[in-house]
C-alpha cells in the first residue's frame, strides 16, 4: 500500500471525469440523432457543429486529462489483482477509443478541404483528403468506435456500481470526492 497516495480523486481529476462522462453520452445521443436530419430540418447545419464543435474541445479535455493523471497522484485501486489488471486495461482502451474518435472525426468533417470551426472561437485547419473514401471510411470507423467506447463505459458504471454496493469499498466515492 502506498501511504502517499491520496484517499480520493483531487477535483481536476473529478471534473475531467465526470465532465468527459456527461459529453461522451451526450455527443454520442447527438450524432446518432443528427444522421437522421434531412436538409429541411433547421437542425441539419446546427447539429453537426455543435457535435464537431464539442468533439473538439472533448478532445483537448482529454489531452489535458492525460497529462494531469501523468502527473498527479491518484488514489491506489482496490479489488483482487486481476480486476486491477482488468481496470487498467479498460481505462487505456477507453482513452485509445477517445483519440480514434477525435481523429476519425477529424478526418470526416476535413475530407472537403474545409477547416473545423469551433464555436466561431477558432478553427482547426484541415490536412484536406488523404485517402479515397476518407469521409466514408471514418465515418464507418467513428460510428463503430463510439459503439464501442458507450459499451466499455457502461462496463466500467457496472464495475465502480458493483464495487460499491457489492463490495461496500470505495471505488466509486473516491471519484466522488467522499473520503469516508
Amino acid at each position: 500500500m502506498d501511504s502517499s497516495a491520496p484517499d480520493s480523486y483531487n477535483l481536476l481529476a473529478r471534473i475531467f471525469h465526470w465532465l468527459s462522462a456527461v459529453t461522451v453520452f451526450g455527443l454520442f445521443g447527438l450524432g446518432l440523432w443528427m444522421v437522421d436530419l434531412n436538409y429541411y430540418s433547421s437542425w441539419y447545419q446546427t447539429a453537426p457543429t455543435w457535435h464537431k464543435s464539442v468533439g473538439i474541445l472533448l478532445a483537448l479535455v482529454t489531452v489535458s486529462r492525460v497529462l494531469w493523471k501523468t502527473f498527479s497522484k491518484a488514489p491506489e485501486m482496490v479489488g483482487k489483482p486481476w480486476e486491477k489488471r482488468v481496470a487498467t486495461m479498460a481505462h487505456l482502451v477507453m482513452y485509445a477509443l477517445l483519440f480514434v474518435l477525435f481523429t476519425s472525426g477529424y478526418l470526416i468533417s476535413t475530407e472537403d478541404g474545409r477547416a473545423i470551426s469551433v464555436f466561431g472561437w477558432f478553427d482547426v485547419p484541415s490536412m484536406g483528403k488523404l485517402f479515397d473514401n476518407q469521409a466514408d471510411l471514418a465515418g464507418q470507423v467513428h460510428y463503430w468506435v463510439a459503439v464501442s467506447l458507450i459499451a466499455l463505459v457502461a462496463v466500467h458504471a457496472a464495475a465502480a456500481l458493483k464495487h460499491h454496493f457489492i463490495d461496500k469499498d470505495n471505488t466509486l466515492r473516491k471519484m466522488l470526492g467522499d473520503k469516508k
